[in-house]
């Protein structure tokens, strides 16, 4: 089993790289006790999992040289384990605690901010100098997941592009990234032969076909999200959600999130069309 032990000092990103390990398929634990860490272990390893992420802290109270022996033991049972570090200076946790308003675990013990922070550094030093160390006082979120993720050589986790199509009409869905509203494009709505089609059906599809300005839409839509899209990437977002609307999302919008989606086939593209569900829905519970 592939096990990652990541410790370090209160509000230091402890976190931040536990998610990042979620993101890529390891099963992840926050601040387990690291007398439970073998039973979990064999727990897991039972079940088929093949990579374990743990986050142990100032917060259970261990004892680093545990820590260190636990790790020795697990090694010459052919598990592969990292243990990861992360510091920051001291200024910089003074100050990411006073933004946060969140209390250091060292606090309860009648310590300043300062003192606990100088505490937990003299508490942890033994444990960081068997580790691998980030300092994440000059990091910003994806520059932290970046250096983790050269370290471990973790697969970067694709980030997810959702399409989805919806009608104003109905009001616009929440969560979304960027919205378009394409109610200015000829509308087969009022061709009473295409009235009962959808955007996903072929008289619909003709229709559109024919139509010069939905080619220069869907050009112009794919060419502005080709050409941004890679800067969120960047910037390790997950997911990205975009709402095509017009005024049924019956018609307009689910022809264009289909165009789009063949456009955007470098990505990983979940396709919703939001009305289109609804109604399919509505017709089986009727």
């Amino acid at each position: 089993m592939r096990i990652v032990l990541i410790s370090g000092l209160s509000g230091s990103g402890k976190s931040i790289a536990l998610r990042l390990l979620e993101d890529v398929g390891f099963v992840c634990v926050d601040n387990l006790p690291v007398k439970l860490l073998p039973d979990l272990i064999e727990h897991y390893a039972a079940s088929d999992v093949a990579q374990l992420g743990v986050s142990v802290d100032i917060r259970s109270r261990f004892n680093p040289v545990e820590v260190l022996g636990l790790v020795t033991r697990l090694r010459a049972q052919k598990h592969q384990v990292d243990l990861l570090f992360l510091t920051s200076s001291a200024a910089v946790l003074l100050r990411r605690f006073s933004e946060t308003r969140r209390s250091h675990p060292l606090a309860q013990e009648h310590k300043t901010l300062s003192e606990s922070v100088a505490a937990e550094q003299q508490y942890m030093s033994t444990l960081q100098r068997y580790a691998y160390v980030i300092d994440t006082s000059l990091l910003n979120v994806p520059q932290l997941r970046r250096q983790i993720q050269q370290w471990l050589h973790l697969p970067v986790a694709p980030m997810r592009v959702v399409l989805e199509s919806f009608g104003y009409k109905y009001g616009v869905p929440a969560g979304l990234d960027f919205v378009f509203d394409v109610r200015f494009l000829p509308n087969p709505y009022y061709d009473f032969h295409l009235r009962p089609f959808s955007g996903l059906d072929e008289p619909v599809r003709t229709f559109f076909s024919q139509q010069p300005v939905m080619a220069e839409m869907i050009a112009e839509l794919a060419d502005f999200l080709l050409r941004w899209l890679p800067q969120m990437e960047k910037e390790s977002r997950s997911y990205v959600n975009i709402g095509i609307g017009c005024t049924g999302g019956q018609h307009r919008s689910v022809y264009i999130v289909e165009a789009l989606a063949q456009q955007l086939n470098a990505y990983c593209v979940l396709v919703r069309h939001r009305q289109l569900e609804l109604t399919n829905n509505s017709e089986k519970t009727v």
